[in-house]
């Protein structure tokens, strides 16, 4: 490798932590708060959304989303954000991953609007419009899982490289509190202006016109903390290991990095011998380089995704199920909207944020590895606490137990293979693959979340088809539902040997591409190789 490549990246592996860093996790950081914000809130007004436009004179509850409408609300955001994964992912490796960056901000600010309008007042054209917007918002965030962690991975030094990449991830946490905190809000001041009786008294006046407003607003906030951060993004340089090793321009990555570092760095002439073509993304040589940890990181993160989500999302029905949400019809919509999140900002703050934290505290003390197999131990662990004897936590006495067991399960998952996850695939590829096999990785997660959420939808139900939610089968309920998800955990236990550990190493040596340089393929240099000796990748 020319000598200024490694000047230039040894520079940024062994920098002190100084303020660019900070920096870069408040940009790609406010990506992560805002993808967050956009995803969960939606758990938040789904029960008014129910209220408002599937309202059913006569009836004893208070109207709900059908089962196919509530599944398209919440599962074409996942499906964008799998899309967007895959695309911007394989974007970041062919553009450069600032060129990119931009694009996905733009996408989530114009969507996270375009979600609070609707074309047409009938039931129809509003939750339409609302899935529209959300798989195209779902698209932007997609794109920011892998550049975010490739951004930060590449920027970063070896000695505190995990706890940087964890730390854009933790924003979640945030931005899952401040959706509740801002529904909070919202709810009080409407319920403030506009009080009304509950459904039981006055099934029509429960729901009040202004209530129409309180979701969109809601959804549209999302838009602001994304918007903040956009002229920052298009500020940030290219990223050195990109300039350098995918882009071969040494001289730009030096300057680059000088102006950041404030350190001189000296860019020498090209000196490399041009005639190697290394290896394609799934060639032969990748699969015997890197096959099982893409498979390691992908089906981590699947498995992990399938209990994440399938617990996050439907959580405001076990808040119902252990008396935290009373039933519907005892209150009004403001009401609701109030105590449902209530209940998440009280999870969001005691379990999900400190999970993360712990993450980032000591990440670069005991290694990925030994989070995530420790993450997913004590998840099976406390599904199975929670499943074994499900009738007994469901009895009035013993609901808090419940709540701090499902709260546990949380904090590991988030101190643990949620953040794992995220970033071991930034740190275990080569420079040309690593924002696909970001997005690969983080798109299999996306595809275990749409398995959690509509597979256990369903699943969940209660057995007895009569007590099951309207519309919905009967299904094999919670608490068989819960021991699947202690299997699954099991799995994931499993497939984290797959992975390797990249705990103080530099990303060159993580991903081979030292040694790559002295062996270069002899059949890629044979179809390949052209007058330039320009990288061939996917």
């Amino acid at each position: 490798m020319a000598k200024e490549q490694i000047q230039v990246l040894n520079a940024l592996d062994v920098a002190k932590t100084q303020w660019y860093h900070f920096t870069a996790i408040i940009i790609a950081g406010m990506g992560f708060f805002t993808d967050a914000y956009d995803l969960f809130c939606i758990s938040l007004v789904t029960k008014l959304l129910g209220r408002i436009y599937y309202h059913v004179d006569g009836a004893a509850k208070p109207g709900t989303l059908p089962p196919n409408v509530s599944a398209a609300v919440n599962g074409v955001a996942f499906i964008g954000t799998l899309s967007g994964q895959l695309f911007f992912g394989w974007l970041g490796d062919k553009l450069g991953r600032k060129k990119v960056y931009g694009m996905t901000l733009m996408i989530m600010v114009i969507c996270s609007i375009g979600s609070g309008l609707s074309f047409g007042h009938t039931s129809a054209s509003v939750m339409t419009t609302l899935c529209f917007f959300r798989f195209w918002l779902g698209f932007g965030i997609g794109g920011d899982y892998p550049l975010s962690a490739t951004i930060m991975s590449e920027y970063s030094n070896k000695k505190t490289r995990g706890a940087f990449i964890a730390a854009v991830f933790a924003m979640q946490g945030f931005g899952i509190l401040a959706g509740g905190i801002f529904a909070i809000i919202m709810a009080a001041i409407f319920k403030a202006k506009f009080d009304s009786p509950s459904y039981a008294v006055d099934p029509l006046g429960s729901t009040v016109p202004q209530a129409d407003y309180i979701w969109r607003i809601i959804v549209m906030v999302g838009a602001f903390p994304a918007a903040l951060t956009y002229y920052w993004r298009m500020k940030m340089p290219e990223t050195a290991r990109y300039t350098a090793l995918v882009a071969k321009n040494t001289a730009q990555a030096a300057a680059d990095m000088s102006k950041v570092l404030q350190v001189e760095i000296q860019a020498e002439p090209e000196k490399e011998d041009k005639s190697k073509v290394k290896y394609g993304l799934f060639s032969k040589e990748f699969l015997s380089r890197h096959g099982l940890h893409l498979l390691g990181t992908a089906s981590t993160w699947f498995l992990l995704d399938i209990a994440f989500y399938s617990q996050n999302l439907f959580q405001k029905d076990i808040f119902s199920a252990i008396g935290w949400i009373p039933p519907a019809q005892t209150m009004n919509a403001l009401e609701e909207v109030y105590k449902i999140a209530r209940a998440q900002t009280l999870i969001a703050l005691c379990s999900t944020v400190p999970g993360y934290w712990f993450t980032v505290a000591l990440i670069d003390r005991i290694g990925r590895f030994a989070i995530q197999l420790m993450g997913f131990f004590f998840m099976t662990v406390f599904m199975f606490a929670l499943a074994i004897p499900y009738d007994h936590w469901t009895k009035k006495d013993n609901r808090i137990g419940f709540v701090v067991l499902y709260s546990l399960t949380f904090f590991f998952a988030n101190f643990g293979p949620n953040a794992t996850t995220f970033v071991v695939p930034a740190e275990i590829f080569p420079a040309r693959f690593r924002s696909t096999c970001h997005g690969i990785s983080s798109a299999a997660g996306k595809l275990g979340a749409i398995v959690g959420a509509f597979g256990f939808l369903y699943l969940a139900q209660n057995k007895d088809k009569a007590k099951a939610d309207a519309g919905y089968p009967a299904g094999i309920g919670v608490k068989n539902s819960l021991i699947v998800l202690g299997v699954v955990n099991i799995l994931g236990f499993l497939f984290t040997f797959l992975v390797p550990e990249a705990n103080g190493k530099s990303l060159e040596e993580m991903s081979g591409e030292n040694e790559e340089e002295e062996v270069g393929s002899k059949d890629a240099e044979k179809s390949h190789a052209n007058n330039n000796g320009t990288v061939t990748h996917i």
